[in-house]
């Protein structure tokens, strides 16, 4: 059950480069978020009250319901709905994904230690990637919010691979962090959407005051 919700979120992720709505991307944040309390859960040396609250605040509250709602308003208010159409097609940026895998595995491979669990590691890493892809090859401000949050989820994993017993504290900074993240950049975007026509990122050095 485990290893299928491993490889059930590294399809997501593949799914990110071929979505051109962002509808789409704000769903597969939410699943990623379902995914990861079910690895997490299953990874519990010990189920106790604290840990499993723990878990399902920044798992299921806000990786799978707060962050989408956010993303959802911020797609209903700005009227963005798909991604930029200069921005790199799906077709090429699949390839590269795909590239990026192969770089995870590789990396994980010659990395590999008694105390870090390879196949964690490797889906790290390429969360890790996946995100980068996306602000890279994306123009709209909203894909590189995304990025970011996918690769918060990157870290969140990383934590996963160094220990079951997973920092309560760092996990708890990152989730306030990201969630401030998401916010800020909502307020931008609010701001960006009453001036500009779309959200393009270059739209962020013509914002004044």
């Amino acid at each position: 059950m485990l290893n299928f919700l491993i490889i059930l979120f590294a399809i997501t992720l593949f799914y990110f480069s071929i979505a051109e709505r962002f509808r789409t991307y704000a769903k597969l944040i939410a699943f990623q978020g379902v995914i990861l309390f079910g690895i997490s859960f299953l990874e519990l040396k010990e189920v106790n009250l604290v840990n499993f609250i723990f878990i399902a605040t920044e798992t299921l509250l806000f990786k799978a319901i707060i962050v989408p709602i956010l993303l959802y308003r911020i797609i209903n208010q700005n009227r963005v709905y798909r991604v930029h159409p200069k921005a790199v097609p799906g077709f090429y940026i699949l390839i590269i994904s795909m590239i990026a895998l192969i770089v995870s595995i590789l990396l994980s491979n010659f990395l590999n230690s008694e105390f870090v669990d390879s196949i964690y590691l490797s889906v790290a890493l390429f969360t890790l990637f996946t995100g980068v892809i996306l602000i890279i090859t994306h123009r709209l401000i909203f894909s590189h919010m995304v990025g970011f949050l996918l690769m918060e989820n990157a870290v969140f994993l990383f934590s996963m691979a160094v220990g079951n017993e997973m920092p309560m504290l760092i996990n708890l900074g990152i989730l306030l962090d990201i969630f401030a993240s998401v916010l800020i950049i909502g307020v931008l975007m609010n701001r960006i959407g009453s001036r500009f026509s779309d959200l393009e990122v270059n739209n962020l050095t013509r914002l004044k005051h």
